[in-house]
């Protein structure tokens, strides 16, 4: 049995009833096989068994009182994976869903994402499952603040850096840190995602969709091709699908999907996203909405946004929203890239058949980098005691992106084959971390 195979069974092992994050391992174990197999430096210093298991793994009760005067009682987590090239860095998820299997995985993608930005960050996770949908502004300030009143004693500017995600945006941030200082008694960037008036940086709202666009541009520009013109599917209607939309209009493509967890909308004369804005971001009501607002868009609660006809796919709701059988429709209507907004978005099937097809395909873990890389910038500002601008920050994420994918494209000929760029993400960014561990010692 191979050094990777004996890994992988004792990983599964350990960790039965957990296959996101036994998704997440294989798919990484699989791809860098050609690196680790090539030197026994690997076997030798157990990078493998290491790199597969968390630091630590934090799980704690949640308490808050509800507008009724109920006690209520969550779940939260922190799983801080690997801190080889810097601080966990990772956010925070409020979901229903979340549970310690999820949280690892992300946390698990997270330490290869961060590696690939080419910043000091290492790889964590963490969340609760805690669902802040039909919750008042109260409720939400006070779970947020029980959440951290345990949480800050496991983090520190320069320990751990959550920042948000599903589920936690500005407003929770906010009140995340505002009970960090009070319990702490320090102003530090312990937070990322921050308010602009304590310490947020510009472009941080904009940076995972504008980056998503970014390396997908990239990735058309090395096959002779380009955005411009081009019909866009996005899932989700989030933070994520509503600036890569953004994006990808400015750069001359027609936007023409958007969905929620209720149905998805097609407009074929191009998503309006003001009204999107106004939908999701101010009215905090569901896409449906979009459909009584424009005339000739369409809703519907059956199916997914994969089944319309389009150029690019770019998936930016959640994990696995996107299976074979989209796959085979994606590729049977000619889909010509598929950019992963959202976190392992794609399953493994899916993936499959997009490599078959030979569909250029970039990675979440290189494709939603950006989301990060700004809020590694915001570190930056904040240990700097300075602000830059909006351009500065979109500039230096653009330079980041256009870096992670060299990065991919260069380890995808060295040890795949040109355009695999799944390969190509797992084996750049494992490789940094590897050899800071070897270096480190045990």
């Amino acid at each position: 049995m191979s050094y990777i195979s004996e890994v992988r069974a004792a990983v599964a092992a350990r960790n039965e009833g957990q296959p996101e994050f036994m998704q997440a391992v294989d798919e990484v174990l699989t791809t860098i096989a050609p690196v680790v197999e090539s030197d026994c430096a690997y076997k030798n210093n157990a990078v493998l068994e290491r790199i597969t298991e968390p630091d630590r793994q934090i799980i704690f009760r949640v308490p808050w009182t509800d507008d009724n005067g109920n006690i209520r009682v969550n779940r939260g987590f922190r799983v801080q994976f690997n801190n080889a090239i810097g601080p966990y860095k990772g956010g925070l998820r409020l979901h229903p869903s979340v549970n310690l299997s999820i949280i690892k995985f992300l946390g698990f993608e997270q330490i290869f994402k961060n590696s690939l930005t080419g910043l000091p960050i290492g790889g964590g996770k963490g969340g609760s499952d805690f669902d802040p949908k039909g919750k008042s502004e109260r409720e939400i300030r006070e779970f947020c603040q029980s959440f951290m009143t345990e949480l800050a004693r496991h983090i520190g500017a320069d320990t751990d850096v959550p920042a948000g995600d599903i589920g936690v945006g500005g407003r929770e941030i906010g009140y995340m840190y505002g009970q960090y200082k009070r319990i702490k008694n320090v102003y530090e960037g312990v937070l990322t995602g921050k308010g602009l008036t304590y310490g947020g940086s510009l472009a941080r709202t904009e940076a995972t969709g504008y980056g998503l666009v970014y390396i997908v541009e990239n990735m058309l520009n090395a096959h002779g091709d380009g955005i411009k013109g081009k019909s866009v599917a996005i899932s989700g209607s989030g933070n994520v699908a509503i600036y890569a939309a953004q994006k990808a209009q400015q750069l001359g493509a027609k936007v023409v999907t958007m969905s929620d967890s209720k149905g998805w909308v097609y407009d074929p004369d191009g998503i309006k996203l003001d009204i999107v804005k106004e939908i999701k971001e101010v009215k905090r009501g569901r896409i449906r909405e979009y459909a009584d607002a424009v005339k000739g868009a369409r809703f519907s609660d059956g199916g997914k946004v994969w089944q319309v006809k389009c150029d690019i796919a770019l998936p930016c709701a959640t994990q696995n929203e996107l299976d074979e059988n989209d796959a085979k429709q994606l590729v049977k209507n000619k889909v010509i890239a598929v950019g992963e907004g959202a976190n392992m978005p794609s399953t493994t099937a899916a993936i499959n058949v997009f490599r078959s097809a030979k569909t250029l395909f970039m990675p979440a873990k290189a494709a939603n980098a950006g989301g990060v890389a700004v809020s590694a910038l915001e570190m930056s500002q904040n240990s700097l005691r300075l602000g830059w601008s909006f351009d500065e920050v979109d500039a230096k994420l653009k330079g980041i992106m256009k870096g992670i994918f060299d990065k991919a494209a260069d380890a995808a000929q060295k040890y795949a084959s040109p355009a695999d760029y799944v390969s190509g993400a797992n084996i750049a960014g494992f490789i940094k971390v590897a050899q800071a561990m070897i270096a480190q010692g045990v």
